[in-house]
């Protein structure tokens, strides 16, 4: 089950929240379908003010490159991803992992931190994309 995998990744890394996005024909893009959360922090399902297309995060895992940052407000110079960090609950750090289905990416897993900047472990990176593997195959 799918929300297995999330709150699996999410008491593993012990994060503030765990997403996943998938493509939706003729919906938003890359809508949150899924999500787990930690005591006291805030859903962003259904969250439509941030343009997913034109975000630098989402153009390189579209191209099938995990992103991992430790310091998310460093990672670029962009004032629409810069908003996107307060939209999404002051997002500090977060590793996000393309799920690629014959050749397409078919869903986004998300895995933040909020509030403080945090250094992803090696471990803690490929738990990532282990879910993110156990993903695809449940699609």
């Amino acid at each position: 089950m799918l929300e297995d995998v999330l709150r699996d990744l999410l008491k593993t890394t012990r994060a503030s929240r765990v997403t996943l996005r998938r493509d939706v024909p003729g919906g938003q893009p890359f809508p949150v379908v899924e999500e787990v959360l930690a005591p006291g922090v805030g859903s962003i399902r259904g969250e439509s003010s941030v343009h997913l297309p034109s975000q630098p995060v989402v153009l390189e895992v579209q191209r099938g490159v995990q992103v991992v940052q430790d310091d998310s407000a460093r990672a670029y110079d962009d004032p629409a991803f810069l908003r996107m960090l307060e939209a999404y609950g002051g997002l500090a750090a977060q590793i996000v992992t393309p799920v690629i289905r014959d050749g397409r990416l078919e869903a986004i897993l998300s895995l933040h931190q909020l509030g403080e900047p945090r250094a992803w472990t090696v471990e803690e990176v490929s738990a990532a994309s282990l879910a993110a593997e156990r993903v695809r195959e449940l699609l």
